[in-house]
């Protein structure tokens, strides 16, 4: 069976988006779902190729318990939209960007994430980038919550 795969988008695929991959992955590892979750994250744009993401977020991130220290930035290519069940972006500019690259037959596809938040209301990540580090925890806040969110409803309808 194909594993259900799920891309997380923002801008550049240095803040936002490697720390929804690694929380949300870690989540899945820790459910032993790894053979049935396919995890990754990209960004809208290409700024930042092949760069870790951004030493802030790998800080705070681990502070946590999430080592974001292998992922490496991309742009998000053709092939994703085909290649992923559900594209989530992180705020409403790169949303538009992905929905506007996304052929029609997978617009279903492609989400805010913020939309499987559970706890907390907000209608996106907003990018911590040039902020302090409040905002880092803030996206971290955010990114838990959303992604417990988004592993109950990838498990009530793919993995139940």
């Amino acid at each position: 069976m194909k594993p259900y795969a799920v891309l997380f988008v923002c801008m550049g695929n240095i803040c936002r988006s490697p720390t929804a991959h690694g929380v949300f992955q870690h989540k899945v590892n820790a459910l032993g779902l790894q053979d049935r979750i396919m995890v990754d994250s990209a960004g809208t744009h290409n700024y930042h190729p092949n760069s870790p993401p951004d030493e802030r977020s790998q800080e705070h991130a681990a502070k946590r318990g999430y080592d974001l220290s292998d992922l490496r930035a991309r742009q998000i290519r053709a092939a994703d939209f085909a290649r992923f069940d559900l594209i989530l972006a992180m705020d409403w500019d790169n949303l538009a960007l992905v929905q506007e690259r996304c052929p029609q037959q997978y617009q279903g596809n492609v989400k805010r994430l913020t939309e499987f938040c559970v706890n907390l209301d907000s209608p996106v990540v907003p990018d911590p980038y040039y902020g302090g580090a409040a905002g880092f925890d803030h996206v971290l806040n955010l990114v838990e919550d959303a992604c417990d969110g988004l592993l109950q409803h990838i498990r009530n309808r793919k993995l139940a």
